[in-house]
């Protein structure tokens, strides 16, 4: 270069980067840093102490304006002198039932995303990114790429997996863009605003702090003192709140927005008064009072013109931003326009919405540029705009009259909707949003139920839950009509579906949910929505304990499936009428009903035809379920081989369409039949696999069965500390879903292992625990087993007495009145024993014999040999006799 004696490295200006964060935008004009050297040091030397792999959280707290994302620039600037990676994550208020959108954002930044990129460009950048980043492409792609409502075509294969294993996955491969980042240089994570998170991106920042251990990485959260996150109280986390400058710090920030000229002593101070040390306040109050003509420069200070009236400095912040505001009065309806937008606005909406033209509204827009009002980022078309402050974007909003906000908002809903398709197709609660602040809720409700359906499809259920209720609060000012009838049962129904997830199968709220909607639908007469609402309130009730109100509804389902099934030619809904009904009937120890049920099921199902149900209702394959509840009555009903053969196709079926939550019950359901045919050492292979596949997949309420079943196979091989842990464990897990299906088994099995460890006093209280269940449920599920188990616990207390023989015959009464001929087996074989030891041989073998010979398969089997060689000890009695 001219003018130099040595090679110079030059750069070269290709562009403008994109960002959301306003301090980047002005990063080369970052004003000092004033009053916050010590927090600045704190977080430099948790910085240092990250970059040798001792990861650090640390919570930067304080109020609105305090300087939060200031200290954060200056951080960023500090740490930027070496090779590092940042991670940036801007929370929004405008965005806090949008599932995942601070990392959304943060990937469409990095990956180039401009918004008239096709479908295959996004798909490029974002491959590109991958490649860049080294992530695995092969999993995570598709998932960053359904994330992104990327379109499939046929560049690449949409994940095909059940939304609550879709959701784990993707938090999963989220946590693996910050542990990617983190392999070859440290990384500085950003999260800023975390007061508006919204609930999937709490649950990812949750699982971040949990899995920071290890890697080279800082972690700041910044957020207002209202944010409680449940990992704030945890040792590791570092607290910094930040407090109100100092005075000489406040004089400082005026005596630098002044230009390093001295301000008249009596205005410094009353302008110090009024902020009292908020930093941002003491810029915008002094930059108003420098606008405001009563001063003159002279001799490097500024000087009163006269005397100050009482009135002319603001005291509060949004009376100093308004008189800002208001000596820009040309451009200020385009302040006001953004505001309507948001705090970040893109020029292409803007302009969509003002109607301005193009000259007029850049001219306007430097203008608050100029003044430091909004700040600019990107390159034409895709330039975006943010507001200094969400305050003064507040202030700007705040300052329209309301009916002119809804006619803009009304403005911007039209623009979105019809100009802006691939925002109201990424982000429909934005369009939402815009159509309900602009008090046209006709419009608004229908743009509610797809936010929330979007979102449940990402298993986002606490935003998708959110939406709906939106959508209900607006339902009720339009007048009565069909339409209006009809989007109610739809957003009752959704409503439900979302909350069974986020509150539990026995919560009230679900419950509440799809019964409206049922009523609603029998009013509107649609049959098709009213077996929905059915189905779902009779579900939520099997499951949650509530037998005998599901068995009521199950039976109005299949009533409900007939007739559609009839109207429409589609069995589908007869099917799963029965499905419905044969799962309730089972719970209620009914298994007669439960197998006529389960065999037309088994005469109905077609793979091709009904596999797509595996994907709605309940969520599994009804093929695969009728076959898992058929293998468990078979055992129960005295057909042990028949079960495992039933078991096996049920496992086959599911393994053909490789679907999770099927798989996870085809192979608990064989493991059952082991457990019930006393083979503990199978029932362990397969109660294994099941966990392998619901911790996979990300299935709460199966892995809890699953874990269950997992300890009751330890305890029978011995293993009994580990089997009641196992089993207590998911016994709690399941009831924290709200599932009571079933309890009365594990309970049992609990129970019995509590009494070969020795605990008899814990197990009979385990087995009360268990009859209080059936109690509240009205079921007779597992009871012959119950009595049964309750005599043996006694008889490990005393010798057998009448207590024990009183509880055996009750077991033995129980099991025939159910056909549970397997029951029938153990008690009557209980009972011979005891009968034997008081001399009753003869009585002993009358009893056990005929049930006995019932079986014709399973002689094998523990129960049916021990049996076998107890008649055959009697009969040589007998023989033995005179």
């Amino acid at each position: 270069m001219k003018g130099f004696a040595t090679p110079m490295r030059c750069q070269r200006v290709v562009g403008e980067t994109a960002t959301e964060s306003r301090f980047e935008a002005r990063h080369s004009v970052l004003a000092p840093l004033v009053g916050r050297d010590r927090e600045l040091a704190l977080l430099l030397e948790s910085w240092h102490r990250s970059a040798t792999a001792e990861a650090r959280v640390v919570l930067l707290s304080g109020e609105a304006g305090i300087g939060k994302s200031r200290l954060i620039a200056a951080l960023a600037e500090r740490v930027g002198t070496k090779p590092h990676a940042e991670l940036r994550f801007f929370c929004s208020a405008h965005h806090t039932n949008s599932a995942l959108h601070p990392l959304i954002m943060h990937l469409e930044r990095a990956a180039g995303f401009v918004s008239d990129d096709s479908a295959d460009s996004r798909f490029d950048k974002l491959r590109a990114l991958c490649a860049r980043l080294q992530l695995e492409a092969g999993e995570v792609l598709p998932l960053l790429a359904v994330l992104l409502s990327v379109e499939a075509g046929e560049r690449y294969q949409p994940p095909r997996l059940p939304a609550p294993t879709l959701r784990a996955r993707t938090l999963a491969a989220l946590i693996r863009l910050v542990e990617v980042s983190a392999a070859n240089k440290p990384v500085l994570v950003l999260v800023e605003d975390a007061h508006w998170i919204d609930p999937t991106t709490a649950e990812w920042l949750a699982m971040l702090v949990e899995r920071l251990a290890g890697l080279r990485a800082l972690l700041v959260v910044t957020a207002r003192p209202e944010f409680e996150p449940r990992w704030k109280t945890l040792s590791s986390i570092e607290m910094v709140q930040l407090e109100r400058l100092e005075r000489e710090h406040g004089i400082a920030i005026i005596e630098r927005v002044a230009g390093n000229k001295k301000l008249p002593r009596e205005i410094a101070d009353r302008i110090l008064a009024n902020t009292e040390g908020v930093p941002l306040f003491v810029e915008e109050l002094t930059r108003t009072v420098l606008d405001s003509g009563l001063l003159r420069e002279a001799e490097g200070q500024y000087l009163a013109i006269e005397p100050l009236p009482d009135l002319a400095i603001p005291s509060t912040l949004q009376d100093s931003l308004m008189a800002r505001l208001d000596r820009l009065s040309p451009v200020k309806e385009t302040a006001q326009i953004g505001a309507c937008i948001g705090r970040i606005f893109g020029r292409r909406l803007l302009a969509a919405v003002s109607g301005t033209d193009h000259a007029r509204l850049d001219d306007a827009l430097h203008q608050l540029e100029r003044a430091e009002l909004v700040f600019r980022s990107g390159t034409a078309p895709e330039t975006t705009y943010t507001f200094k402050h969400a305050l003064v974007r507040d202030t700007a909003y705040q300052s329209l009259l309301k009916s002119r906000r809804q006619q803009i908002h009304g403005r911007i809903a039209a623009a979105l909707e019809g100009e802006f398709a691939e925002i109201a197709e990424a982000e429909p609660e934005t369009v939402a949003q815009h159509y309900t602040l602009a008090g046209l809720a006709a419009e608004a409700v229908p743009w509610w139920l797809r936010a929330g359906q979007r979102a449940m499809a990402r298993s986002a259920n606490r935003e998708a839950a959110a939406h709906f209720s939106k959508g209900l609060e607006l339902i009720v000012s339009l007048p009565a009509s069909e339409t209006r009838l009809r989007q109610e049962v739809a957003l009752w129904t959704a409503m439900g579906s979302a909350l069974v997830p986020a509150k539990g199968w026995a919560a009230p709220e679900p419950l509440q949910a799809f019964s409206t909607a049922r009523e609603l639908a029998a009013r509107l007469g649609d049959k098709i929505q009213l077996f929905a609402a059915v189905r779902g309130e009779s579900a939520c009730r099997t499951i949650s304990g509530d037998l005998r109100a599901a068995e009521a509804l199950a039976h109005q389902c299949r009533t409900l499936g007939m007739e559609l099934a009839e109207a429409s030619a589609d069995s589908e809904y007869l099917l799963e009428g029965h499905h419905q009904l044969w799962g309730v009937n089972f719970y209620l120890g009914k298994y007669g009903p439960a197998e006529s049920f389960v065999r037309y099921g088994l005469r109905t199902y077609d793979y091709e035809r009904h596999r797509h149900l595996a994907w709605g209702y309940t969520g599994h394959d009804p093929g695969v379920c009728c076959r898992s509840f058929h293998a468990q009555m078979l055992c129960i009903c005295g057909k042990p081989d028949g079960a495992i053969q039933q078991a096996r196709e049920a496992v086959a079926l599911a393994q053909r369409d490789s679907h999770p939550l099927s798989l996870a019950q085809a192979q608990m359901a064989l493991g059952v039949v082991h457990l019930l045919r006393r083979e503990p050492g199978e029932a362990r292979f397969w109660t294994e696999k099941a966990i392998a596949v619901c911790t996979e997949f990300a299935l709460p309420l199966l892995l809890g069965q699953a874990r269950a079943f997992f300890g009751w196979a330890l305890a029978g091989l011995g293993e009994l500390d580990d089997g009641i842990g196992e089993m207590r464990g998911g016994i709690a897990a399941m009831a924290a879903t709200g599932a009571d299906m079933g309890m009365a088994a594990y309970l049992c099995a609990l129970a019995r292992a509590c009494g070969e460890r020795g605990e008899t006093s814990e197990g009979l209280a385990v087995l009360e625990q268990a009859f209080d269940t059936l109690a509240k449920s009205g079921s007779t599920y597992q009871l012959p087993e119950l009595l049964n188990a309750k005599a043996e616990l006694l008889s490990r207390v005393d010798p057998p007495g009448d207590a024990a023989e009183d509880l055996l015959r009750q077991s033995l009464a129980a099991a025939r009145e159910q056909g549970a001929v397997l029951a029938e087996l153990r008690a009557a074989f209980r009972l011979a024993g005891l009968w034997v030891n008081r001399g009753r041989d003869k009585e002993a073998r009358s009893l056990l014999a005929p049930v006995y010979t019932t079986f014709n398969e399973g002689l094998d089997t523990p129960d049916l040999l021990e049996a076998g060689l107890l008649l055959q000890r009697l009969s040589q009695g007998a023989t033995a006799q005179p």
